[in-house]
């Protein structure tokens, strides 16, 4: 009880004055005055059912114990395991619950007297920091030559900067796992590090100290410089400059974009303060910053997952890494970085964000930990700094585990309408993926408290997800259910935005398995509730050599050239010694599925114009072509470039003539994003004219292309359609799971 305005004010100062790691979803009040005025002030009893606690996602150093780090006369000075309440490791050190430092990698480390005392004082900023330490009774930094013997070293983080500054490659431990890191301007360095780690023409993160330092490399607007400083500290996609290739050889050769990120562990900030030589206070931070410029990738050798082990790093990365940054603390839980990008266009349906701007910073004082502003992005993996943050679910239903699908794997796990999706897995072609898949779900069950009483999985019968699902339910004795590929993609866009009714969804990737037992990806559904129908697709193209034409484009030309009746052409085209067997692989149609694909329509097209030949990585070849597009700009698209079928058919072969006839590859990119954003318009446009529905969902890798979403995004907008996509998971298959537990509550209510 007390007065009006009063009683407001606390009310609003609950949502804005959260602590800066706490998520308020919503405030609730009532009349209390009856209780109020038998009993004075009362804290009653909750009606609201169990409460449940949970882990909050790993955080980048905040301001406050930066502040500290830099300041030559604290206790903490230059302490590489700095944190407080607002900061630092949670997820990934946290074994079980209840969140107490007994059960997370914190707990061989006693406290000492003087943080002890921070710990129990309600009026520190470390009070019941569980991960809270400092030189006398914290983790400490070992430096170890590649022989794994330890390095005499006055200071370590000295040490690692001369060697990285020397051109060698280092192996350095962070929150979720190992980065391999070297000098980002150092070619043969680079070169180096391909060649080790088996990583052919794959693009390279970098990690550069500030948005100021990355302002000859990249475009960095105030969209992407707000994206890079988040408390998360993601991996964000800047389009390069034209000088960045020059002053960054091999980094991200042949693609528009490339990876970069600010440091988030306080070892991160600790090797930028060295190489700008140990400045007092935070000021530097705010300067551009030329010293160093970092590679910093995931230590998974082979496409295996990250490594978070002292002992496994040294099996793993013997021969990759020339020394070893270790500290002694475990990590518990795998995480790779987030991957991310700024999408420029807002409108009030493509975009919710999940937490309100926080205050203006001090002067001087770096953005580290500051809330997200609420501008578009879109996730291209999803891991540490928002896992295992909750997607909030449009109504309660039972407890979900959704097992996700081949590749680029995550789960998820449902406990009334909240969705945890798990961090970035990854692919599940080899056994020790297939063992973090196990890791993961056992560790989330763990954390979160929850016990499944259904379990998800895609609908392809030899995936390893699919196995997974069906012993887990087989032990369980609970029941298991298949969800087609790209109804979950539909299905993951819906579950975020709370859409319920009939949408019309375009469900556009590189594969998934259809009821018929055929390879889908270009597909236009009617999805309501937790059933769908197939409205249309795109016109198939055949996969000579099945699997292997999705990694070498030249095939998926050579299909789309037999299709426009251009086989005879195969051979002249394309000098490769398996065109002509290709060739006859088309004609009589042996090892030649079909499939629907839209992402192998991305291939044919840039084999047509020879930007790829061979892919060394999923997605080269579309993002070759985008690339190449966005260096050209806008065109007109093909005025008959595609056909629409009255069975709901989209035919794209005279685009593809086109193409082929094209000696320009940048127009011919251009061209080619053109006419198909503009084909896919027209398509769902006559799905509205016959169904009614106006809500038009996108999903699938293929929306990864920021050129086709933006394309296509503007023309149905254009039209007066709500159209919905991705925003809180990815489109592509790391959302899978998230789709598959939405399908799995409406099948079980």
């Amino acid at each position: 009880m007390g007065e009006e305005n009063a009683i407001r004010n606390l009310l609003a100062r609950l949502r804005t004055d959260a602590p800066p790691l706490a998520r308020v979803d919503a405030v609730e009040s009532g009349d209390g005055a009856a209780l109020a005025v038998a009993h004075g002030f009362a804290i009653l009893e909750s009606q609201g059912g169990p409460a449940h606690t949970g882990i909050a996602p790993d955080a980048a150093t905040c301001p406050a114990c930066l502040a500290e780090l830099f300041d030559p006369t604290d206790r903490r000075y230059r302490y590489p395991f700095i944190n407080c309440t607002d900061c630092g490791p949670r997820y990934t050190i946290t074994r079980h619950l209840p969140y107490d430092r007994r059960y997370t990698s914190m707990a061989p480390f006693v406290l000492c007297p003087a943080c002890g005392a921070e710990y129990r004082d309600p009026a520190n900023r470390r009070f019941h920091a569980e991960p809270n330490a400092c030189p006398v009774c914290g983790p400490r930094l070992a430096l170890l030559d590649a022989s794994g013997r330890a390095v005499a070293a006055d200071d370590i983080v000295a040490a690692a900067v001369a060697r990285l500054e020397a051109g060698e490659i280092l192996a350095i431990k962070g929150l979720g796992g190992f980065h391999l890191a070297c000098d980002a301007r150092n070619a043969q360095a680079v070169a180096r590090l391909r060649e080790r780690k088996q990583r052919e023409e794959k693009p390279f993160a970098v990690m550069a100290a500030n948005p100021a330092s990355l302002q000859a490399l990249v475009e960095v607007d105030a969209a992407s410089a707000d994206l890079l400083q988040t408390r998360e500290r993601p991996i964000v996609l800047l389009r390069k400059k034209a000088e960045c290739d020059a002053l960054l050889a091999g980094i991200a050769p042949g693609i528009a974009w490339m990876g970069a990120m600010l440091p988030y562990t306080t070892l991160h900030f600790m090797l930028f303060h060295e190489a700008a030589g140990k400045p007092a206070t935070t000021a530097w931070l705010e300067q551009q910053q030329q010293e160093l410029m970092l590679v910093m990738t995931s230590a998974n050798p082979c496409g295996e997952p990250l490594v978070t082990g002292n002992d496994e790093a040294l099996a793993r990365l013997g021969g990759i890494a020339d020394a070893f940054v270790l500290h002694d603390r475990d990590i518990v839980v795998r995480c790779d970085d987030s991957v991310v990008r700024s999408v420029p266009v807002l409108t009030p349906h493509s975009f919710t964000p999940e937490r309100e701007p926080s205050a203006p910073l001090p002067a001087g004082m770096p953005l580290a930990g500051t809330p997200l502003t609420p501008h578009a992005y879109q996730f291209i993996r999803r891991a540490r700094g928002y896992t295992p943050r909750a997607i909030q679910l449009p109504r309660s239903g039972p407890a979900i585990l959704a097992c996700g699908g081949w590749f680029k794997n995550t789960v998820c796990l449902t406990r009334g309408n909240e969705a945890f999706l798990s961090q970035h897995i990854g692919d599940l072609d080899n056994a020790p993926t297939r063992t973090s898949l196990d890791d993961t779900v056992r560790h989330l069950m763990e954390v979160l408290e929850i016990e499944p009483q259904i379990v998800a999985h895609d609908l392809h019968p030899d995936f390893h997800s699919t196995r997974f699902a069906a012993e887990f339910a087989h032990q369980r004795g609970i029941p298991a259910l298949a969800v087609q590929h790209h109804h979950a993609h539909i299905a993951a866009v819906q579950a975020e935005h709370g859409v319920t009714g009939p949408v019309l969804g375009l469900a556009l990737d590189g594969v998934g398995f259809g009821p018929d037992g055929e390879a889908w990806g270009g597909e236009l559904l009617r999805v309501e509730g937790a059933d769908f129908q197939r409205l249309g697709h795109l016109r198939p193209l055949a996969l000579p050599g099945g699997d292997r034409a999705a990694r070498e484009p030249w095939r998926m030309a050579a299909s789309a050239l037999h299709q426009l009746g251009l086989g005879d052409t195969i051979e002249a085209r394309f000098t490769h010694p398996a065109a002509a067997t290709v060739r006859q692989m088309l004609e009589r149609g042996i090892n030649a599925p079909t499939t629907s694909s839209c992402g192998r329509l991305f291939d044919a097209a840039a084999g047509l114009l020879r930007t790829r030949d061979v892919a060394s990585f999923e997605g080269q070849a579309a993002m070759a072509l985008e690339g190449l597009a966005e260096i050209h700009g806008a065109v007109e698209p093909l005025t008959d470039g595609y056909r629409l079928a009255p069975d709901g058919v989209l035919d794209f072969r005279p685009l593809l003539g086109a193409v082929a006839d094209t000696p320009d590859q940048a127009f011919g990119a251009a061209l080619f994003h053109a006419t198909l954003a503009q084909g896919l318009a027209a398509w769902t446009m006559q799905a509205v004219q016959q169904s009614g529905i106006r809500t038009v969902v996108l999903g699938g890798g293929c929306f990864l292309n920021a050129i086709l979403s933006r394309n296509l995004r503007g023309r149905l907008e254009q039209a007066g359609l709500t159209v919905l996509e991705a925003c809180q998971a990815p489109p592509n298959d790391g959302g899978l799971s998230l789709g598959q537990a939405w399908v799995a509550i409406q099948k079980g209510n």
